[in-house]
């Protein structure tokens, strides 16, 4: 009998003799050690120890006969069976051979050192079936009596209610299923930092990006939800290039950790984290560079995307990896079939939190504040807690829609959600308190990073189709991408480029201050000053953030669609829009008609907004010369005179943004009549137009688009509009310049779209949803 073997013995090749993870960690161990994973070591029982453990108790046929009578829909009957059985097993005794082999490997590891006692199933890990949190881990277990009991309880744990019913849901016969535990050296994350890494985006399975999240003390609270964490997403390809690659960072709570215990007789407890340390993230840029360097070597070595827990030692300032198993959700999605929910109509937003699964459902809501209440949920609720742990699993499948208040893009409850594939919003902070038992709610996770939940049952629709070989054109058919957080979604449609990227969006969602209130932050009165802070946390100082976080949003875009062209519009709020802002009312006028006043290129020329405009500059060179996202390219908004085009190219080329140089183009969106009626002069001093069909056709009509009285009117098909549009189109032709066009015609009316590649346009970028459609519809129109 091979009662226990050392981790630097196994391989892929022994899961059936040590389960999926230990056989996961000792490859990493054997193969990846030279290329910079670091992975603690010590040894595990074996699935053969495991079997002659239940004989010699006579245990097996008892828990075969327990598990065949067993209906694991009824809830209650689950818990009684499965509590019998592991009081059963950890009564037990271990065989001599086994109680022996261990205190040996025990004591080779050292002088009592503290360890990490883990199971690890034979039917886990596996590319097809997580089975992840079915089973127990002990931590800081230390002296061979707790590791000794610990391994008697991880051999109990395979009698959980949720790894029984998750079981039987997989297709698992219970008595094929053996355990080993892994006994492996502690990592001292608790006085250092831990968590979950994805080696793929979570919510689109966009396959170029690391996903990474990390909360401070050890990681049961990142994976059982119990702490909202900081999230940094990484690009692969500027990784592999050595140029910076985080694109996004996201400051969590991280309200508590989970340490080594003070008190004899614990092994682990859980205390508040300090306000400073709250307000500051847990990895420096170069760490979540290293770790994800790490991800990306554990991919490429077993040739798909990973999910990845880790640790930081705080005693020697190393990372570790603590396990991998193959991810088992977003890679194995129909990548040929393309799903969009979109919710129909508006309502009150009751919660938020983060959104996973970008879906949409509604029910009733079910507030759960304890586990003995979970059979109130009936099929088609919609669960609300603070948390959620694999004991909840075998109700959580009756769900809707999950809200929790507490967890973050890789808890329990969102990994559960994206398995069932419904809709969950974790870490709202708040909703069993906001949420009324009872009441029909709407979940959507279809907008965003953001999840939301709306009083009422809502209408949505759901769009599917496959992605499919379209046809070339004569024109180039591009989207409007104005959310980060949807652009990699958005990435899988077929497209050439992104025509139109707000950077409203990110400044009004992102940032939500404006931009003098941050240089100007000092003169600010404390209220206001405090009401900032909370915002900027994290990131070195006002500005910095404020530039920071456009970098992160424009870069995500680009990373999205890299290699093709990214058209981003700078800012073009109106005054009563950049009032709206935290700080805004200070600093913006009062104007009777803000569609036509302080607003685009002669905002960027006055002396009061100029500073403003010259951080969005230094954003986009930043993401353009050390990103390495030169595909993005420069849109200005809202030119009304020649002497204007002048002045903001002069300004540009001030801030380093210089027409030709790496070679960046400046568009000009074309919006004005005024654009049309002096074309050649405008395109001087561009490098082509891009067509603002909702602009150019109210100011040609003369009516404010929104105002309900004169809506009806509104049309961009008009023949006035069309002529404008005509001669804008003419003039970018004859001078071989770019022409395309951004606004909502195309996407609205494809009659509209198919005029526009009549006249030769050389780009039309669609909102995403109408992007197929339209482009067969020109297919057929060109043959």
């Amino acid at each position: 009998m091979e009662w226990v073997i050392g981790l630097e013995h196994l391989g892929m090749a022994d899961v059936a003799r040590v389960g999926g993870k230990n056989a996961s960690l000792g490859e990493m161990i054997a193969n990846l050690a030279g290329l910079g994973v670091s992975v603690p070591g010590g040894f595990a029982t074996t699935a053969d120890a495991f079997r002659a453990f239940l004989d010699h108790n006579g245990l097996t046929a008892r828990i075969d006969a327990e598990l065949r009578a067993l209906d694991i829909e009824d809830v209650a009957a689950l818990a009684a069976t499965g509590a019998r059985i592991r009081g059963a097993v950890e009564e037990a005794e271990l065989p001599a051979g086994l109680n022996e082999a261990i205190i040996a490997a025990y004591a080779a590891m050292g002088t009592e050192p503290a360890v990490a006692v883990r199971s690890s199933a034979t039917a886990e890990d596996l590319p097809d079936a997580s089975f992840a949190g079915q089973q127990e881990t002990y931590l800081n277990v230390r002296g061979i009596e707790a590791v000794l009991t610990s391994v008697k309880r991880v051999f109990a744990s395979l009698y959980n209610d949720r790894a029984i019913a998750y079981r039987v849901h997989q297709g698992f016969a219970h008595h094929d299923v053996a355990l080993s535990a892994g006994i492996q050296r502690m990592v001292r994350s608790d006085i250092g930092a831990s968590g979950v890494m994805f080696t793929l985006d979570t919510e689109s399975g966009f396959r170029d990006v690391v996903f990474i999240t990390c909360a401070y003390g050890l990681g049961e609270t990142v994976v059982q939800g119990e702490v909202n964490p900081d999230e940094f997403v990484v690009d692969k390809p500027n990784l592999a290039a050595g140029r910076p690659a985080v694109l996004k960072r996201e400051l969590g709570g991280k309200a508590i950790k989970m340490i080594y215990a003070a008190a004899e007789g614990a092994s682990v407890e859980t205390v508040e984290v300090d306000a400073a340390d709250r307000n500051r993230f847990s990895l420096s840029d170069a760490q979540v560079e290293e770790l994800a360097r790490m991800g990306v070597t554990i991919e490429n070595h077993y040739g798909r995307p990973m999910d990845i827990e880790w640790g930081l030692d705080g005693d020697d300032g190393r990372l570790y990896i603590l396990q991998a198993r193959p991810e088992t959700v977003e890679s194995r999605a129909d990548s040929a079939t393309v799903e969009r929910f979109n919710l129909d109509e508006c309502g009150d937003v009751l919660a938020e939190g983060r959104a996973i699964g970008q879906r949409i459902g509604s029910g009733v809501a079910k507030v759960i504040e304890h586990a003995s209440e979970m059979a109130r949920v009936e099929p088609g609720d919609v669960l609300i807690t603070d948390m959620t742990d694999p004991d909840w699993e075998p109700v959580m499948k009756r769900a809707a829609a999950i809200v929790t208040n507490r967890g973050g893009r890789t808890c329990h409850a969102a990994i559960i959600a994206r398995e069932l594939g419904i809709p969950a919003v974790v870490g709202c902070g708040d909703a069993t308190a906001k949420l009324k038992d009872g009441a029909m709610v709407t979940v959507s996770c279809a907008q965003g990073d953001t999840g939301y939940v709306y009083a009422g049952q809502l209408r949505y629709s759901v769009q599917r189709g496959d992605v499919v070989d379209l046809p070339p054109l004569p024109t180039k058919v591009m989207m409007n991408v104005g959310n980060p957080g949807r652009a990699f979604q958005f990435s899988r449609i077929p497209n050439q480029g992104v025509g139109l990227a707000r950077l409203e969006f990110i400044i009004n969602n992102a940032i939500g201050i404006h931009p003098r209130a941050l240089l100007e932050y000092e003169r600010l009165d404390w209220e206001l000053r405090s009401e900032i802070d909370l915002r900027i946390a994290g990131y070195a100082d006002p500005v910095a953030f404020y530039v920071d976080k456009l970098v992160e949003g424009i870069a995500t875009i680009a990373a999205g669609f890299r290699g093709k062209p990214v058209i981003v519009r700078m800012s073009d709020f109106k005054s009563n829009e950049y009032a709206n802002l935290i700080g805004g009312a200070h600093f913006e006028p009062d104007e009777e008609n803000p569609m036509i006043g302080f607003r685009g290129a002669g905002r960027y020329l006055s002396d009061e907004f100029r500073p403003c405009f010259e951080l969005e500059c230094r954003a986009i060179r930043r993401v353009r010369e050390e990103m390495g996202f030169t595909e993005v390219e420069v849109m200005i908004p809202f030119v009304r005179t020649v002497e204007g085009a002048r002045g903001v190219i002069e300004v540009l080329e001030a801030n380093g943004l210089k027409r030709g140089e790496h070679g960046l183009r400046v568009i000009m969106m074309c919006e004005i009549p005024s654009n049309a009626l002096l074309a050649d002069e405008f395109l001087d001093h561009f490098d082509g137009f891009s067509i603002g069909s909702n602009d150019l056709t109210q100011l040609t009509l003369g009516l404010d688009r929104d105002s309900a009285l004169v809506a009806h009117q509104f049309d961009e098909r008009n023949g006035a509009v069309k002529a404008l549009i005509g001669m804008a189109i003419k003039a970018c032709r004859e001078r071989g310049k770019y022409i395309g066009i951004c606004g909502q015609g195309p996407s609205d009316f494809p009659d509209f779209a198919e005029w526009l590649l009549a006249q030769g346009i050389g780009s039309i970028s669609l909102n995403p949803d109408t992007v197929v459609a339209t482009w067969q519809r020109l297919a057929k129109v060109d043959a």
